[in-house]
């Protein structure tokens, strides 16, 4: 078996934001649940098709990326460690998403400021204690995107590109979409989300989600909510 886990920033699994992104995903990372019929005039089979990477990983914002545990490391370690985190962190304003196309890839994004710069950096900082070494496939993979010279420096050392200087908080919705399809699927995203865009984001919590096994879909295994001690 081969699992992975990832540190993320997911809404609460009750909000209107939450329903709708697994909705438009068509899984629910928190229940597994399966959602089937058309979403704005999209056809659920053209919409799953477009949303395949998306649908797996799960609605989320990376913080930490998926990452196998280091030897000598459990589960039940790592819980230890984000709930100690947590509390020593408070919740961040995010203000309004905006639905947005990042490199052809259809997303919710927030505006960037200091703070959430400096919280993610410290999540990826404070856990690569817990993450194994990539594998030689692993950093094939990742390093395949035409990426910068400090693209490639920081996926060397931290196992991911888009960290520190190169992040940027989005909640992905789609996988990369064929120029012909973005116009329409922007527009029908924009009619599905548009009830929850007025609704601003806080950062509230760190989300521990699981790749059971390669290949597998991930699982919301556990919120940690910010400024809360043990």
């Amino acid at each position: 078996m081969t699992e992975r886990f990832a540190i993320y920033y997911a809404p609460s699994a009750t909000s209107n934001l939450w329903e709708r992104a697994a909705t438009w995903l068509g899984r629910d990372s928190n229940d597994g649940d399966l959602f089937d019929g058309p979403v704005a005039g999209i056809d659920r089979d053209r919409l799953l098709n477009m949303t395949q990477s998306a649908n797996r990983y799960g609605f989320h914002a990376t913080l930490k990326a998926p990452m196998a545990l280091v030897d000598g490391a459990s589960e039940a370690d790592l819980r230890a460690a984000i709930t100690s985190f947590a509390g020593e962190h408070q919740p961040i304003d995010l203000g309004k998403p905006m639905l947005a196309s990042l490199d052809g890839f259809l997303a919710l994004m927030v505006e960037q400021n200091d703070a959430l710069q400096d919280f993610a950096a410290h999540v990826v900082e404070r856990f690569d204690v817990f993450r194994a070494p990539m594998t030689n496939k692993d950093r094939a993979a990742r390093a395949n995107r035409n990426l910068s010279e400090r693209q490639i420096e920081l996926l060397d050392a931290y196992g991911y590109p888009y960290v520190f200087d190169e992040f940027r908080f989005h909640m992905t919705l789609s996988d990369r979409l064929p120029e012909a399809d973005q116009a329409e699927v922007s527009k029908a995203a924009s009619t599905w989300f548009n009830p929850v865009l007025d609704e601003p984001l806080v950062l509230d919590r760190l989300s521990l989600y699981r790749e059971p096994d390669a290949g597998k879909p991930f699982v919301r295994l556990a919120d940690f909510k910010l400024g809360l001690t043990a």
